[in-house]
């Protein structure tokens, strides 16, 4: 069984590259894959990962601790249970700091206040002091934030940065991300489910489908022409204020289980425009904007102004 199978990506400075997809698409598996998180014995990761020009693929644990946090940050999806509930937060965002920089214990707990302000956390100095169900969830997020920029990463992975958040603070959380980004230099990849978060912050966009790219390119380029009709399904489902329909769009069918992903496109069982080549598997294709379907360019066009419009029933 291949959780991740192919996948292919860079990530420039102070670029901002949205990884897209349904629950069970290998999103967060391919990020915690290239930390080294899964630790599982039946786990096995092959490929390359390169940060910075060195191979972090078989690197050891000490190597590997010394890097994350520190050059490489992670806002995880869950805030509660990313946040150890027995210690004050504060505590938790100045160990981090002491672990990776040569600080004073006071020197780490002021630059916790300072992180918890820049994130917008209202009366600091006094809320350092506080545990974690002594926050709400948007705040428990801006904990998380803070504490994963406390040590200025290079690289930050943001997992579902903005999941169980009401729209007003989602949008305070994206334009937080967008200002630490622009204070830090910072890149960022960015993971969701959620096409509408992606065309607010993402300058490219990788979509994923049963562990494997769908389709990458420019957000411009994925948001106006799509090309994969799983991306359709994926911008059709996003509901539109100007539009009038009863029900949300749909993509017809479940994901398919990583247990018994097709030969061919992964796609193809929920996809109205199989044919017969849909039984070989289809590889990236594409000038800069890439995707994996065996349709022609001239059947694409034809096919996804419907298809978006309605969640993939064209």
């Amino acid at each position: 069984m291949h959780a991740v199978d192919g996948l292919s990506l860079s990530v420039g400075r102070k670029e901002v590259v949205g990884i897209v997809g349904e629950s069970g698409s290998g999103k967060s598996v391919s990020m915690y894959s290239m930390l080294g998180l899964l630790r599982e014995a039946n786990v096995s990761v092959t490929g390359s990962v390169k940060f910075e020009g060195r191979e972090l693929l078989g690197l050891a644990d000490r190597e590997m601790r010394v890097l994350r946090g520190r050059d490489i940050g992670m806002i995880f999806q869950d805030p509660m249970t990313a946040l150890t509930p027995v210690y004050k937060v504060g505590w938790q965002i100045a160990e981090q700091i002491r672990a990776h920089q040569d600080v004073t214990k006071a020197q780490a707990r002021q630059r916790a206040i300072e992180l918890l302000g820049e994130v917008g956390i209202p009366e600091p100095h006094r809320r350092v002091d506080q545990f974690p169900h002594e926050f709400s969830g948007g705040m428990r997020q801006r904990v998380v934030i803070a504490m994963a920029l406390s040590c200025n990463p290079k690289l930050l992975i943001a997992d579902e940065p903005t999941t169980a958040l009401d729209v007003t603070t989602q949008a305070q959380i994206l334009e937080l991300m967008g200002k630490l980004q622009d204070t830090y230099d910072s890149s960022i990849v960015l993971i969701t489910h959620d096409m509408g978060v992606i065309s607010e912050i993402a300058d490219r966009v990788v979509v994923m489908y049963a562990g494997r790219p769908a389709e990458i390119g420019d957000r411009r380029a994925v948001i106006r022409t799509p090309q994969h009709p799983y991306t359709w399904g994926l911008l059709g489902a996003v509901p539109r204020v100007e539009t009038k329909r009863s029900r949300l769009a749909t993509i017809p069918g479940t994901p398919v289980s990583p247990l018994n992903v097709p030969t061919g496109c992964a796609f193809a069982p929920r996809c109205e425009h199989r044919f017969e080549k849909c039984d070989e598997r289809p590889t990236l294709r594409g000038d800069g904007h890439l995707d994996a379907c065996w349709l022609t360019i001239e059947q694409k066009v034809h096919l996804r102004a419907g298809a978006v419009e309605t969640g993939g029933h064209a």
